[in-house]
C-alpha cells in the first residue's frame, strides 16, 4: 500500500488506534515507530503463542529494555494482554504501547474500562479529500470510498466486492459473534438501505426473517466492529418536536455502494445521493476526531419533516450541513436550513452540491460538494 501522510497526530502518552481493516493502522505505525518493538496478532503463529501464555509479553520486553515504542496489532485479539499492558505502564518503564484494533467488541467488555485513562482512545478513519489532493476524484470516492486498502489496489471494485466477505469470515464466523452468519449476511444487505435513515427495526427483522432482538444484536455488532455508526439528533433547547431516533451511516461511502443491492426498481441518483451524504458525514466525523476542538455530530429533524443532514455543535460554534446530489439549487433544497437558523440565529448554514458555483443565498452558502471537501481540514476552521 502507498504511503499517503494523514492528519492524524498521535498522542505522546500510550493509546488505543481503532480503525475498521484496511484503514492504514500497520502502515502508519510503521513508518511513524520504524523502531518499535512489534507483535502482529494476525499472525497465527503470534497469536497462538501468546494467546496460551500472555505473560510472554513481559519476558519479550525485559529482552529488548531499549524498546521504547511498543506496537500490538489487532490487540482485540488477546483481551487477556491488557492487564499485563495496564501493569507496565503502571511500572513507569517509561515505554509507549500503541494498541491498534478492528473491532471494540471484547475489549469493550475485557479491557478498556480496566485501561481508563492509562492508554488514550484514538480513531483513524478513511482517507479524507485534503489528506489525498490532487488524487482525490469525487465521482471515484462515490463508487468505491476512501479506504486505503481498496483505493490502493490495483483491482479496487474487486477488493471492495470483497471487503464485507473478510469481516464475516475472520471477525464474525471465527469470533463467534453470531450464530447464524446466513441471517447476519442478510441483515447486511437490508439495513444497507438505512444508510443515512433511521434504522426500521421491525421492516429489517422482517426482511431478514429472524426476531426483532436479533436485529438490534445485529445492530450492535455492525457498530462494534466499526463498520457503521450512529448520529444523534440534536436537541439543544428546542423549540419544536422533534424526532427521536439516530440516523445510521456505513464508515465509508464505497463500502454502503457493496453492500447496497441494485435492480431495476432502484433509481441510480438515490443510491448516489445516500452516497454523498455518508461520504460527507465520514468527512465531518475525521475532521473532529484529528482536530483539537470539542464538536461534536448530530442531524435535526421536526416532527413535520423539516430536516437538516448535519449540525456541528461544539468549539466552533453551531453549523447546519446540507447535502443534496445535485447540480442545481431549488428554493425548496434550503427549507430546513432556514427552518434550523429560525430557531438557531447564531448558527451558520452550509448548502452542499454538485453544481460548480459559490453562491451565497440569504445567510446561506452554497458550495460544491468536492471543493468543500477538499478543504476540509483538521484543526482548522470550515471551508468558507
Amino acid at each position: 500500500m502507498e504511503f499517503v501522510a494523514r492528519f492524524f497526530t498521535p498522542p505522546r502518552t500510550s493509546f488505543f488506534l481503532f480503525g475498521p481493516r484496511g484503514t492504514g493502522k500497520s502502515l502508519w505505525t510503521q513508518r511513524h515507530y520504524p523502531d518499535a518493538l512489534r507483535l502482529d496478532l494476525l499472525d497465527p503463529q503470534i497469536f497462538r503463542t501468546y494467546s496460551a501464555r500472555p505473560e510472554r509479553l513481559r519476558e519479550l520486553l525485559d529482552g529488548y529494555p531499549a524498546a521504547r515504542q511498543v506496537v500490538i496489532d489487532e490487540v482485540q485479539r488477546i483481551p487477556d494482554l491488557l492487564s499485563l499492558i495496564h501493569a507496565l505502564i503502571e511500572s513507569k518503564q517509561k515505554r509507549q504501547f500503541i494498541l491498534t484494533g478492528s473491532s471494540a467488541r471484547k475489549l469493550k467488555r475485557a479491557g478498556v474500562d480496566l485501561m481508563a485513562g492509562r492508554a488514550l482512545l484514538r480513531t483513524l478513519h478513511p482517507y479524507m479529500a485534503a489528506e489525498l489532493g490532487a488524487r482525490f476524484d469525487l465521482r471515484g470516492a462515490l463508487q468505491t470510498g476512501l479506504v486505503p486498502l481498496v483505493l490502493e489496489a490495483d483491482a479496487p471494485a474487486d477488493v471492495l466486492a470483497s471487503y464485507s466477505a473478510l469481516y464475516l469470515r475472520e471477525e464474525v464466523q471465527m469470533e463467534g459473534l453470531v450464530r447464524n452468519i446466513g441471517a447476519f449476511s442478510r441483515f447486511l444487505e437490508a439495513v444497507s438501505f438505512s444508510h443515512g435513515a433511521v434504522v426500521n427495526v421491525s421492516n429489517v427483522a422482517r426482511e431478514c426473517q429472524v426476531e426483532r432482538k436479533t436485529v438490534e444484536g445485529f445492530l450492535t455488532i455492525l457498530e462494534d466492529l466499526l463498520l457503521s455508526y450512529r448520529v444523534p439528533i440534536f436537541t439543544r433547547r428546542a423549540k419544536r418536536e422533534l424526532a427521536a431516533h439516530p440516523k445510521l451511516y456505513f464508515f465509508d461511502a464505497g463500502i454502503f455502494r457493496a453492500l447496497r443491492p441494485r435492480g431495476p426498481l432502484d433509481r441510480p441518483g438515490e443510491i448516489e445521493g445516500a452516497a454523498l451524504e455518508g461520504l460527507v458525514a465520514q468527512h465531518l466525523r475525521a475532521w473532529i476526531a484529528y482536530g483539537k476542538g470539542s464538536d461534536e455530530l448530530f442531524y435535526w429533524r421536526t416532527r413535520a419533516g423539516v430536516e437538516v443532514d448535519f449540525i456541528l455543535y461544539g468549539a466552533s460554534g453551531i453549523t447546519a450541513i446540507e447535502v443534496k446530489n445535485t447540480a442545481q439549487i431549488r428554493p425548496e433544497d434550503l427549507r430546513g436550513l432556514r427552518g434550523f437558523q429560525e430557531d438557531y440565529p447564531a448558527s451558520r448554514a452550509f448548502f452542499l452540491y454538485r453544481g460548480a458555483e459559490r453562491r451565497k443565498i440569504g445567510n446561506v452558502l452554497c458550495l460544491p460538494c468536492a471543493d468543500f471537501l477538499q478543504q476540509l481540514q483538521p484543526a482548522q476552521p470550515l471551508p468558507l
